[in-house]
């Protein structure tokens, strides 16, 4: 991503983003736009208070911030001249949570870090060259550290359990196999029986009945499911056992992953995925 040598901000340096592009910053970033929420959430944990000048109306964490922060959009309809009015001297976006032409469009004007990320490895990378971007290199590293420690010490189920994870109703939408949650999944034991087909596919009730599927996690997000949820499934799939989810948890690729493992072990331990093997 970056070389190795520290970077004191002060002078010209250019960066190299997920998509493989360079990135060239005068000195240390003083005016942060971010365009994800999961990446505002690692600006916050790096220290970057003052930084941060924007964020969408999706950055929920830290609530502070959501409260404060001057909002320039969503994530797929970033505002121009709210951003021209902000005059970041950074942007920081990612190739799936925006959209191309937004994207494109900032990069004429401004210098704009953007993230790719299907794996945990790629998490890891994008919160090094996030770090080193904005000179919080230490900080960064000692997130990546605390968080290969955690994934390290996690134990998956095994056998892995036959699991779906819904993420919209209306239609019935999952998460595909080229995508972060199922990497999440695998660290938990849990087998995506929809990893054949691409990205966020939409699903009738009868490719669900004939998953083979023994376990329906519910996200929180994108669509917010709730308990009157789990009886419509349940129709579907009257052997299978549901259960709700934190979508964060799943799907977030920031420090959010600090917090991720403890809570995998705690779901882990609920009796529902007591299978009999």
């Amino acid at each position: 991503m970056t070389s190795s040598r520290h970077w004191d901000g002060n002078s010209p340096r250019t960066f190299r983003d997920q998509l493989q592009r360079t990135v060239t910053l005068a000195k240390a970033p003083e005016r942060i736009i971010s365009l994800v929420p999961s990446q505002t959430e690692l600006l916050y944990t790096l220290g970057l208070e003052k930084e941060v000048a924007g964020i969408t109306k999706f950055c929920v964490h830290p609530a502070a911030w959501f409260r404060s922060k001057t909002r320039v959009g969503g994530t797929k309809n970033v505002h121009a001249d709210i951003v021209r009015s902000l005059q970041p001297d950074l942007i920081i976006a990612n190739k799936e949570e925006n959209t191309a032409a937004d994207v494109e469009a900032l990069m004429k004007d401004y210098p704009v870090w953007v993230s790719d990320i299907r794996t945990l490895e790629d998490a890891l990378e994008m919160i090094a060259g996030v770090g080193a971007i904005t000179c919080r290199e230490a900080a960064a590293n000692a997130l990546i550290s605390d968080i290969q420690t955690q994934f390290s010490a996690l134990q998956p189920l095994t056998p892995p359990v036959p699991t779906a994870y819904f993420i919209w109703r209306n239609p019935w939408m999952v998460a595909g196999g080229d995508t972060f949650i199922r990497q999440m999944m695998q660290r938990c034991g849990l087998q995506n029986v929809f990893a054949d087909m691409p990205r966020y596919p939409a699903i009738t009730p009868e490719q669900l009945a004939g998953s083979g599927c023994r376990l329906v996690l519910l996200s929180s997000e994108p669509y917010p499911f709730k308990e009157k949820h789990i009886a419509e499934l349940q129709e579907i799939l009257p052997a299978a056992r549901i259960l709700l989810v934190d979508g964060e948890m799943f799907s977030w690729y920031g420090s959010r992953l600090a917090e991720a493992v403890p809570y995998f072990r705690q779901l882990l331990d609920i009796p529902a995925f007591h299978f009999s093997r």
